[in-house]
């Protein structure tokens, strides 16, 4: 028997919003569509024209070379045999139109994924877990890698297990960087003595030389155990010293070593010793102690009950019902951590299917469902991410380290309503009469549609205010 409220739910909780047909394709079975899209290969994104992060990064640091040169010249600190303002303004220039392309490009190969995908639950996934280990693109260095951190280290993994993709994640360059990992010098390590504050290459310059703590706290803090599991600021600061050294390669004179722009351990920055954390000790054993750490966070039960609640809110409700949260909680830690038999567990979870439109919908979910659903072509460009920067969830561009907020009290102010009505009134007068509301709505919603939505529909004045009142609806604003 076909279960209409089920095959929405699916559609727009679960995943990025109904296509017209897809309800009706999935009732008979819905928790079984979902299924099927956690087998097969990894959700990978392959588009030729999107950069390795590696490449990126090694012209970033030429580009960063050449600036420093000219601005030299400026200041009389080295030779100029042949000043020329005009060429030292393009080479201060050179930088951000490197940059800024690159990220337009993948934005919008992320939007293009996101409207056409056939595994839209997979979809979602990757969007969540590129929010739960947050990179931003406000920070320049990450500007130009943010879209390849989600293609390389989020993408491939997110059908494998967490102890993977949390290796991955936080041996990423773009990771590295934005929470200046690269730049972390033990105060006991070989080259504590010997750096100069000139950099290393691939940073800005002058910066302060010591152990840095942002990622081993952001990793303690979001990434596993959470707020609440139990580390100290002694366990921040001797993890921080545990992965010290962990770098990116193609580094300048002393620090030259490893492959421009790609994951490098520099020994020399590393501070040497046995650790003590969480109240075990990690012998010193250089690369592999930060790697035995990362694993022992991955299995405790501090960091499946964090994750589990995450996944729960996500999927469930901004309070998830702890039952839901402990059941998760457990097939994590019985299954080591294996993804897909934690997302079978969302699956299969009662909860997630009792309340219909529990979820408010962030812009983001608002804007995908919306394109989905009206089945527009995404255009090319910053016009097709102008949206998510209108209604203020730009892509890459989280406000911190702990990623967009996922609570509808963060998003469902009037001034952010007002916005999503105003964009809702601009694409139906773009599209005018090509779509019928009345016709559009039930395959959008399904058995969420109200009767007091179906009315208004069918009473516009025209067919665009149809359409309005459509994407304007309290069960288009939520999945």
């Amino acid at each position: 028997m076909a279960d209409t409220i089920a095959a929405a739910i699916a559609a727009n909780r679960f995943g990025l919003g109904a296509r017209p047909g897809e309800i009706e394709r999935i009732a008979a079975d819905p928790r079984g569509a979902l299924r099927a899209q956690l087998t097969g290969a990894a959700p990978l994104l392959v588009d030729a024209n999107l950069p390795a992060s590696a490449d990126v990064i090694e012209r970033e640091v030429q580009l960063r070379m050449e600036r420093k040169e000219f601005k030299q010249r400026i200041a009389g600190e080295v030779p100029n045999d042949a000043p020329n303002d005009a060429a030292t303004q393009a080479a201060l220039q050179k930088l951000p139109a490197l940059l800024r392309p690159i990220y337009i490009d993948d934005a919008v190969a992320r939007v293009r994924s996101g409207v056409a995908t056939e595994r839209p639950m997979l979809e979602r996934l990757v969007h969540f877990w590129s929010n739960h280990f947050a990179v931003s693109v406000d920070k320049q260095a990450v500007l130009g890698i943010a879209g390849a951190f989600e293609r390389e280290a989020i993408r491939p993994h997110v059908l494998g297990s967490f102890q993977d993709l949390l290796l991955a994640v936080e041996q990423h360059p773009a990771m590295l960087l934005y929470l200046d990992n690269a730049q972390s010098v033990g105060p006991n390590s070989d080259a504590a003595r010997k750096l100069s504050r000139r950099g290393f290459g691939f940073s800005a310059p002058r910066q302060k030389i010591g152990i840095n703590e942002n990622l081993a706290r952001e990793i303690l803090e979001l990434h596993t155990l959470g707020v609440n599991g139990g580390y100290t600021q002694a366990d921040v600061t001797e993890f921080a010293k545990v992965i010290s050294g962990w770098s990116i390669g193609g580094g300048q004179g002393r620090l030259r070593g490893g492959e421009p722009g790609r994951y490098y351990f520099r020994e020399a920055l590393h501070e040497p010793g046995t650790r003590h954390l969480l109240g075990r000790s990690y012998r010193e054993s250089g690369y592999q102690q930060g790697v035995a750490v990362l694993q022992d966070l991955a299995a405790l039960p501090e960091t499946a009950q964090h994750l589990a609640t995450k996944l729960c809110r996500h999927f469930i409700a901004d309070e998830p019902p702890q039952t839901a949260v402990d059941r998760v909680a457990r097939v994590f830690l019985a299954t080591s951590g294996d993804l897909p038999s934690v997302y079978r567990a969302l699956i299969d979870a009662p909860e997630a299917w009792s309340e219909p439109l529990s979820k408010y919908k962030t812009p983001s979910d608002y804007i995908y469902s919306s394109w989905r659903a009206l089945q527009l072509p995404v255009p090319d460009g910053p016009k097709a991410i102008a949206p998510f920067e209108l209604l203020g969830q730009r892509n890459f561009s989280p406000g911190s380290p702990a990623g967009w907020p996922d609570r509808a009290a963060d998003w469902d102010g009037s001034a952010s309503l007002l916005k999503r009505l105003e964009w809702a009134d601009q694409v139906s007068q773009r599209i005018g009469t090509r779509v019928a509301a009345a016709e559009l709505a039930p395959q959008a919603l399904g058995a969420t549609l109200s009767n007091h939505t179906r009315v208004a529909i069918a009473r516009a004045e025209s067919g665009t205010q149809a359409l309005t009142l459509l994407m304007a609806s309290p069960e288009f604003m939520r999945r």
